[in-house]
């Protein structure tokens, strides 16, 4: 039992030196939004926890149990939240906006690079292709001139022209 006791003045002490260290504006307490009503939305605003309604002025806890506010509690386009020169209805359309350009550029960019990769390959295949091309037709014109050079040996020989390549060499037997 003392050790639970012991944990539990340790944290008491470390929430009291934390309230001492953190600012005013975040040591509001959540039920502390109401005080702020009929008054200008930026002191409702300065406690993060709190929702502003331009419409009946009032200054309310945001329902952190929803994502938006529902709209009997307060209209999205008099909801002010975090900032009062925005409203939820323009975030939602400024931040749906955003969404979109981004996955459109992610498409676009997605196609680019795969129409690229595929040119590539095609580019490749196309560079083997012309290589073979070249090979082939290199080794044709090596055999075409092999086979002049044999029938022109071969005349020569027939007509006594052949170089021989010691000319001497019929003379020394």
């Amino acid at each position: 039992m003392a050790p639970v006791l012991r944990l539990g003045a340790a944290l008491t002490q470390a929430l009291l030196l934390a309230q001492a260290l953190l600012p005013a504006a975040a040591q509001d307490v959540p039920g502390d939004c109401h005080q702020y009503t009929n008054r200008s939305c930026e002191e409702c605003l300065k406690n993060v926890t709190c929702l502003w309604c331009a419409s009946s002025g009032r200054c309310m806890e945001y329902p952190i149990r929803r994502v938006l506010p529902p709209a009997d509690l307060c209209e999205l386009r008099s909801a002010r939240w975090g900032v009062c020169w925005v409203n939820f209805e323009a975030l939602i359309i400024a931040m749906s906006v955003v969404g979109g350009v981004i996955l459109i550029m992610l498409g676009v960019c997605c196609c680019c690079w795969c129409r690229c990769k595929t040119k590539s390959k095609k580019l490749d295949k196309d560079d083997e292709r012309a290589a073979r091309e070249r090979e082939k037709r290199r080794v044709r014109q090596e055999e075409r001139r092999a086979e002049m050079k044999s029938r022109h040996d071969e005349i020569r020989r027939k007509y006594g022209l052949f170089k021989e390549e010691n000319p001497y060499a019929k003379f020394e037997n």
